[in-house]
């Protein structure tokens, strides 16, 4: 009984210690805008700022970082080495400071300047990430951990990617492929049309899908449309659209992504549930 006691105390200590961080979580580190886009010309020049604002009672240590982004419809997100990806525009990018120590409910900037290369070659849309990425007091790498004490305890790293998109005029050609549709049944009842989409072409598109249903009889029966989603050059997006309110049967759909723009592409599929 003593040792089963002990346990219980000690799991619920843990779960202080994780309600507690999770409050620490919402009342510290955030940023502004998570995206940063820009139409620029070859050999052109442009600078940008980030906003880190410190919603905490205490100063909060954080740490700035490239990445390089990629995500698949099959919910993979790569974030790789900078500059590795042939569409990477980190190695256009400098920024400072690196690292800096923010004061309670206070907001600190980060300065960005990308150089875009004189190469005549550049077409379409280059991007990486920034990463925003708070220093717990706790961790080895922060600037006030007392010397020679050794530390024990549960970190949780709160990290924020700015996408900084850089677009070359107006080029890249504008290329989408439907790789996938698939009817999956929901726990709850009803179902969910799964819409997969890659970008085949040279510059970002930022579609909305929607779906437009029509019976054996080609009798129209209604649209349904799903949220934008950004798709970069060698990614893809994975659309859920729920069909739950329709009884079972066979429909035919037209599946349309508008970039809102001159670029419309479609697909059709026979459906049957």
């Amino acid at each position: 009984m003593v040792k089963k006691a002990q346990y219980l105390k000690f799991i619920l200590f843990l779960v202080s210690i994780l309600l507690l961080m999770a409050s620490q979580v919402e009342a510290g580190v955030a940023v502004g805008e998570l995206s940063h886009e820009k139409n620029a010309q070859i050999d052109e020049t442009y600078q940008g700022t980030i906003f880190i604002n410190n919603n905490d009672n205490e100063p909060q240590e954080v740490k700035i970082y490239q990445t390089d982004y990629l995500f698949f419809s099959d919910g993979t997100n790569i974030y790789g080495e900078p500059g590795k990806d042939p569409r990477s525009n980190a190695n256009w990018i400098t920024f400072s400071p690196k690292r800096l120590t923010i004061p309670p409910k206070e907001t600190s900037t980060v300065n960005y300047t990308v150089n875009v290369p004189d190469d005549k070659s550049l077409v379409g849309t280059y991007w990486s990430m920034l990463m925003v990425e708070g220093i717990s007091k706790s961790s080895p790498e922060t600037v006030t951990e007392e010397k020679g004490k050794v530390q024990l305890g549960i970190r949780t790293v709160i990290r924020f990617g700015i996408q900084l998109v850089t677009h070359i005029g107006n080029t890249g050609n504008r290329e989408l492929k439907f790789t996938g549709a698939n009817l999956l049944a929901k726990e709850s009842g009803g179902r969910i049309l799964q819409i997969d989409l890659e970008n085949t072409g040279e510059r970002w598109l930022v579609p909305l899908l929607r779906v437009e249903l029509y019976d054996e009889d080609g009798n129209y029966i209604g649209r349904f449309e799903s949220s934008k989603m950004r798709i970069y050059p060698g990614t893809s997006v994975c659309h859920k659209i729920d069909l739950s309110s329709l009884p079972g049967g066979k429909y035919k759909a037209l599946v349309v992504a508008d970039n809102e723009d001159e670029y419309v592409f479609g697909a059709q599929y026979t459906l049957k549930f």
